[in-house]
This record gives C-alpha cells, structure tokens and sequence, in this order.
C-alpha cells in the first residue's frame, strides 16, 4: 500500500527553506567579516533566519516523529519539506515568534503542524511526539554555546560572538517555555496522554490562549526577572556571559540608539 507521505516529492526539501538557509549563511558571512556597512542589519538578518530556521526544524521534528509513530498523513501536508508557508498557521508558526524576539528578545514558541492523534496508538508516542519540537531547540542551543563552553572563540569576531550568544538565548528561552505544561505548548502534550479523559476535556477550552497567557505573564516584571534569571544562569553555565547576549541583542536592533558599550570593528 503506497501512501502520500512515503512519496519523494512530499519529503523533498522545499525551496523556501533552502532560501532562508542561504540568507543565514550569507549573512552570518558579512557578520563574520564585518563586510556589512552596517554590522547590526547583518546581525539582525543572520539571527532572524538562522531563528526562522529554527523553527522550522522544530516543527519538522514533530511531523517526523508523528510519520515514524503512525500518522502517514504529514507527508501530503508538506510537513516534511521544510516548508514553513506550509504550517496549519504560518502567522503563528513565523510571523509571531519573529515579533516576539523583536520586541523582548525571547524565543517564544509559535503555531505547530497538526498532527492526526487518532493514527497513532500509545501514550509514549504521543508524549515523545510533543517532546521532539522543544528537543530540537535544545539541540540548536547546544551547537550555539559549543564554541563557548569549548573555549574555541579564539579568532571569532565580536560582533559574529555577540549574534551567537543572542541566538543561543532564543533557543534556551524556547526550549524552557515549550517544555512549560500550559496547554496549547508542547509540555503540557508531553504530559496529557498521561491525564485522565476528564482532566482533558476541562483543560481543552484554554488550550487556544495558553501562549498568549505565557506572553503577557513575562510582561509581569517579576516573572520576567525570575525567568531571564534562571536563563541567564543556564547560559553562563555554558560559558555565555550576560554581556554577550546583551550587545548581541543591541545589535539585533540595528534601529535603536546604540549604548557604545557594544562597538564591533569593521
């Protein structure tokens, strides 16, 4: 029996994605060489799409798993091109996350694939299906914070340092707020296969809003401190000093006045 997800052109990678991969790597490129007139329009196209890309993974990690554990379907979707214009909610899945960094500087998760639960059997799957997205940002995280922890920034210049260590502040800020059991975010599908049928059905009306409940809690300025305080804390233990991820985000955006703690020679 041939399904749609086994067909090759359902897997192939998607033009589109291959685009905002040759964006990163150019532009990390003028950020490494300082061939930007401007270091911060650098910094800030080379941290968005590598960001993009990011999320793209993440999203790709979830359809993955769901067509190894049952669900067939994710290939016809386009899940498994890359392809973000192909997600259930391409606003929230790019647009949204993009203008949270923007405006906080946090990696906040965005929409998602929709995954067929009723094809798949076993409360494992289900669980390992919602944990494979925020893994992939711990993933990201651990290849952003190598050349620190690894002491091998010797030779990087400050303002590719600086664009990495903001980078490597997105994926542990999305990692952490995935894994948070809210509904609506994947740690709470980690933990709902494993929750009785009545706790679901009351829980399932706030699943739409539990983002947005996320969001504007960090806007409450001792949640916020508490939760840059633990993340600051898992950077430095990374070897990521706070400075780093501040001029990094200074950099990121280019439109503000600059505080002249963070100068990059060209």
């Amino acid at each position: 029996m041939t399904t749609a997800a086994t067909r090759h052109s359902d897997r192939r990678i998607s033009p589109v994605f291959l685009g905002i991969l040759a964006v990163t790597a150019v532009t990390g490129w003028a950020t490494w060489t300082g061939f930007a007139e401007q270091p911060g329009v650098a910094v800030f196209l080379f941290v968005t799409a590598a960001w993009i890309v990011s999320l793209c993974l993440h999203e790709y990690a979830h359809a993955r798993t769901a067509l190894h554990s049952g669900d067939t379907s994710v290939g016809a979707k386009g899940y498994l091109t890359l392809n973000p214009m192909k997600y259930t909610h391409a606003l929230l899945s790019i647009v949204l996350p993009v203008v949270f960094v923007i405006m906080g500087g946090i990696g906040l998760p965005g929409g998602a694939v929709f995954i067929e639960r009723g094809r798949i059997r076993g409360r494992w799957r289900h669980s390992l299906i919602s944990a494979a997205g925020p893994l992939t940002n711990v993933l990201f995280a651990v290849v952003c914070t190598a050349p620190f922890w690894l002491d091998a920034l010797d030779g990087v210049p400050a303002g590719f340092r600086f664009a990495l260590a903001f980078l490597a502040l997105l994926q542990v800020t999305a990692a952490i707020l995935n894994f948070l059991p809210v509904p609506g975010l994947d740690g709470y599908g980690v933990i709902e296969p494993w929750l009785s049928y009545g706790v679901r059905r009351q829980v399932e009306p706030f699943a739409p809003f539990g983002l947005l409940f996320v969001f504007a809690l960090l806007w409450v300025p001792s949640v916020n401190g508490a939760f840059f305080g633990v993340v600051d804390s898992l950077l430095g233990a990374l070897g990521i000093d706070e400075f780093d991820t501040y001029c990094g985000y200074e950099l990121f955006r280019f439109w503000r006045e600059p505080s002249g703690y963070c100068a990059v020679s060209p």
